[in-house]
C-alpha cells in the first residue's frame, strides 16, 4: 500500500507544478488525483476485508488439516489444504488464489498454512494499480506440549439414576475422540481410566504380584451384625467388634481384583500412602495395595466393575472400558484419585511410558462424581446409615489433592460434581481443583457431554500464530 500512496502523493504534486490550461483543463486534471485518493480508500478497505476473509479461513484450515498431517504426503497434504480453504473462503472477486501448506517436526510438529490471492481495483487502474495482492499465514503448533490424562470416573451406584451413566459414556467416548485427533503421532497423548467406587479393580491377574497386600482379603463374622454383615475390610470389622477371618492362601486364585486404599492410619509405617504416589517397598506392608472382597451381604460388588486400564494410546480398547461401565457400590473418591496419579507416574500395576526430555508434558487428572464420600477402608458405612465419618474420608482426600498439586506444575486436576439429588456443593472437590475454573458443578446428566467437550477444547487446543 506504501507504493500507491507514494504514486498517488507523485500525481499531487504534478498537479502542484501545472499551472497552464483552461478551467476545464486544470478541474480534470485536478480530479486525477481526488479519484485517486478516493479510489484507495475504497480499493483498501475491499481488499483488507478480503484479507481478513482469507485468514480466518488460513486459520480454520491450518487446524482442520493438523489432525491429518502427519500421515499425508505433501502431495496429499497440499490438496486437501486447497480443498479445505476453498470450501471456506467465499469471496468470488478474490482471484489467482494459492495455497501452500508445510508440515515440519523439528522442534515439535508444526503446520504452517500460507495464502496469497489478489482482488481487483475498481478506481486505482488509473494510476495503474489493476489488482491489490493480499496474503496471510497460519500456524499451528502442537508438538512441543505432549498429554498424559487419566480418567477417574465414578461408577457407584448413584449414576444409574438421572441418565448419568449413560451421558457419562457418551462424554467420555467423545472425550477420547477428541485426543486421538489432538495427536499427530502416536505418543503425543496417553490416556488412563479408572473406574471406582469404593474400591478399584486392577485386575485378578496381579494375584501374585509382590505389591499387594493380602492381610485385609478375607470375611467379617459377629459384632454388631447391623453394621459387620457389610464390614469387608480388617479394620471395619475391629470396629464393630467383628471376629475378621483372613482367606487362606488358596484362595487367592478367587480374588476378583479389587483393591482398596494403601497406607495405616497410625504406627511407623503409616506414611499416608492413601494420599501419595510414594514408591511401593517390599518391605512397608503400608506401602502395598491391600486386596479385597468387596462383598457386602450376598452382593458382589467387585466383578461387575471394569478393570482399570493405565496410560495408552489403543482408542480401541479405551473405548471398549468405557462401554463396559455399570453403576453398582459405594462412594470413595479418594481410591480412585490416587489410583488415577498412580496411573501417571508408574507403580503397582502401572508402567510410566518414558517421556522425552525434548518435549514438555502436562499431567492431567479429570475426577468425575456423583455423590458425596460415603464409605472408605477405615470409615463410613456405605451411606445405608449416615454416618459422620464421611468427614474424615474427605480429609483423606483433601490431602490427595494438595500433594498431587503440589508435586509438579504440570500436574493439572479438573474436578466434576454431578449435582442432580440436591446434595451440598462439594467445598472439597471446589478446593481440589487446580483452579477455579476447574470445577464444574452440573445438575443434569446432559451437562456432563458439553463439560467434557469443553475440557476437552481445552486440552486440545493449537495454538495459532497469525
Amino acid at each position: 500500500m506504501h507504493v500507491v500512496w507514494t504514486r498517488i502523493a507523485h500525481h499531487l504534486a504534478a498537479f502542484r507544478r501545472a499551472n497552464a490550461g483552461n478551467v476545464a483543463m486544470t478541474f480534470a486534471l485536478s480530479s486525477l488525483p481526488l479519484v485517486g485518493t478516493v479510489g484507495f480508500a475504497v480499493d483498501y478497505s475491499h481488499a483488507n476485508a478480503v484479507k481478513v476473509a482469507m485468514q480466518a479461513a488460513l486459520d480454520s484450515t491450518a487446524l482442520m488439516l493438523s489432525r491429518d498431517a502427519a500421515t499425508l504426503s505433501n502431495a496429499d497434504l497440499q490438496t486437501k489444504a486447497s480443498s479445505y480453504f476453498t470450501a471456506l473462503f467465499t469471496r468470488p472477486e478474490a482471484k489467482n488464489v494459492s495455497i501452500t501448506a508445510t508440515y515440519t517436526t523439528s522442534g515439535g510438529s508444526q503446520l504452517k498454512v500460507d495464502g496469497v490471492a489478489a482482488v481487483p481495483t475498481s478506481f486505482l487502474g488509473v494510476i495503474g494499480y489493476q489488482n491489490i495482492n493480499v496474503n496471510g499465514t497460519s500456524t499451528a503448533a502442537w508438538g512441543s506440549t505432549r498429554l498424559r490424562v487419566a480418567l477417574v470416573l465414578d461408577n457407584t451406584g448413584s449414576m444409574a439414576s438421572a441418565g448419568k451413566m449413560t451421558a457419562l459414556k457418551s462424554a467420555a467416548q467423545n472425550l477420547l475422540t477428541q485426543l486421538q485427533s489432538a495427536a499427530g503421532t502416536n505418543g503425543d497423548v496417553y490416556v488412563s481410566i479408572i473406574p471406582f467406587t469404593t474400591v478399584v479393580n486392577i485386575g485378578s491377574s496381579y494375584n501374585g504380584a509382590a505389591w499387594i497386600d493380602w492381610s485385609d482379603y478375607g470375611n467379617c463374622t459377629g459384632g454388631n451384625n447391623q453394621l459387620s454383615a457389610g464390614d469387608w475390610t480388617k479394620y471395619q470389622c475391629s470396629y464393630d467388634k467383628g471376629t475378621w477371618t483372613t482367606y487362606s492362601s488358596s484362595l487367592k486364585s478367587s480374588w476378583k481384583g479389587c483393591i482398596t486404599d494403601r497406607g495405616d492410619l497410625t504406627g511407623p509405617n503409616s506414611a499416608a500412602y492413601d494420599t501419595n504416589v510414594a514408591a511401593i517397598s517390599s518391605s512397608i506392608s503400608a506401602s502395598k495395595y491391600p486386596a479385597v472382597d468387596y462383598t457386602v451381604g450376598t452382593t458382589d460388588y467387585c466383578g461387575g466393575l471394569p478393570q482399570a486400564m493405565g496410560l495408552t494410546y489403543n482408542w480401541s480398547s479405551l473405548s471398549t472400558l468405557v462401554n463396559s461401565m455399570t453403576p453398582a457400590g459405594a462412594t470413595n473418591q479418594n481410591i480412585g484419585l490416587q489410583v488415577g496419579w498412580m496411573s501417571l507416574v508408574g507403580g503397582g500395576p502401572f508402567t510410566m511410558p518414558a517421556e522425552d526430555s525434548t518435549y514438555t508434558y502436562q499431567h492431567v487428572i479429570i475426577l468425575l462424581t456423583d455423590g458425596l464420600n460415603t464409605q472408605n477402608r477405615w470409615y463410613g458405612d456405605g451411606g445405608t446409615l449416615g454416618s459422620s465419618d464421611d468427614a474424615k474420608i474427605d480429609a483423606r482426600e483433601a490431602l490427595t489433592c494438595s500433594n498431587f498439586k503440589a508435586a509438579s506444575t504440570s500436574n493439572i486436576l479438573y474436578t466434576i460434581q454431578v449435582n442432580t439429588d440436591g446434595d451440598p456443593t462439594s467445598t472439597l472437590l471446589q478446593n481440589c481443583a487446580s483452579t477455579s475454573d476447574k470445577f464444574f458443578l452440573l445438575t443434569s446428566a446432559s451437562e456432563i457431554v458439553t463439560t467434557f467437550n469443553s475440557i476437552g477444547t481445552n486440552l486440545t487446543k493449537l495454538r495459532v500464530a497469525k
